[in-house]
């Protein structure tokens, strides 16, 4: 028997290939495209040779060192998002008519935020007991990686990317206050300048992390430096050396809830503190959100209101 050229695609053509060519073309290579599907790199490379052999032309081509699809290629590649965009508009509508929402929830968040994600988190899961929280926490420079790989479809972070094309939604106060040990002299002081901080034994977080670029643009704009005495990879380390007397630091409030109540560290009066940012959502400017993630984004904002007036129903 012979096929039409459209009937030998539908035949030969997988979902599971579309998807696999969709990444590699969206992320630009395919080791990128194996992490995010959780393929290995051949796996990967075959189902591109075989989606190319049934249709009958090449579909990607390397100019420079750099991937880049035909003008077949790209035509597949447009073809395979709307397939693919059109499948998760179906799970969605599914879901809807359902009344339930469930499913994955990929999330990941900076490592500073893991003090008050899981409680957000675990509140939305009681009103939605099927959806799956799939959670990741890792520092910035880890996160934007995953973000860029297609990894997760939601981010919590404290500085928005400027480098990446994203969407950012604002939801709850990230109060930055400087800390040291409550034997410190420093802690009978008020109104302590920048300029007597930047004497002291500084502990800060690595290059790249949020609040150490806070921190670092709130120095120079009175032209002054921290010279570090110590950089830490996490906040909980550099908790703990600040309650050991090492040195002073720069944390976030939300993370400091039990030190505080137990009068283990102190915040000291600065003049210039506390920081005032914010804390955001983020996620790939045009990507189309599951229907999961966008409930969780809209819980998030929710809640983020509610704090404002002291009415959520998360306490952190």
């Amino acid at each position: 028997m012979v096929y039409s050229s459209s009937e030998n695609l539908i035949r030969h053509v997988s979902l599971r290939q579309l998807q696999i060519f969709e990444a590699v073309v969206r992320l630009g290579g395919y080791t990128l495209a194996a992490r995010s599907l959780h393929l290995t790199q051949p796996t990967v490379s075959m189902q591109i040779k075989k989606l190319s052999e049934t249709i009958g032309h090449p579909l990607l081509e390397k100019v420079s060192s750099h991937l880049h699809t035909t003008a077949i290629g790209n035509e597949v590649y447009v073809s395979a998002q709307s397939i693919l965009g059109t499948l998760t508009s179906l799970s969605d509508s599914t879901a809807s008519i359902e009344g339930v929402i469930k499913g994955p929830l990929r999330i990941a968040v900076i490592t500073t935020a893991k003090y008050f994600m899981p409680h957000l988190l675990g509140a939305f899961i009681t009103q939605h007991p099927e959806v799956k929280p799939i959670l990741a926490v890792t520092n910035r420079s880890r996160v934007l990686e995953r973000l860029k790989s297609n990894e997760d479809e939601l981010l919590i972070m404290g500085q928005v990317p400027v480098e990446l094309a994203v969407e950012a939604y604002p939801f709850i106060d990230n109060e930055l206050v400087v800390v040291a040990s409550t034997r410190h002299p420093l802690t009978q002081s008020s109104s302590i300048s920048l300029q007597q901080l930047s004497e002291e034994r500084f502990l800060v977080r690595e290059v790249g992390s949020g609040t150490r670029l806070a921190v670092d643009r709130t120095f120079a704009e009175q032209n002054l430096e921290i010279r570090p005495y110590m950089e830490l990879g996490s906040s909980e380390a550099i908790k703990q050396a600040v309650m050991a007397g090492l040195g002073i630091s720069v944390l976030s409030r939300h993370n400091l809830r039990l030190e505080l109540a137990g009068d283990h560290i102190a915040v000291l009066d600065v003049k210039g503190f506390p920081l005032f940012y914010r804390w955001y959502a983020v996620h790939l400017k045009g990507r189309n959100l599951s229907l999961v993630t966008r409930t969780f984004l809209d819980f998030l904002l929710q809640q983020g209101s509610l704090l404002q007036n002291n009415k959520g129903i998360v306490a952190f």
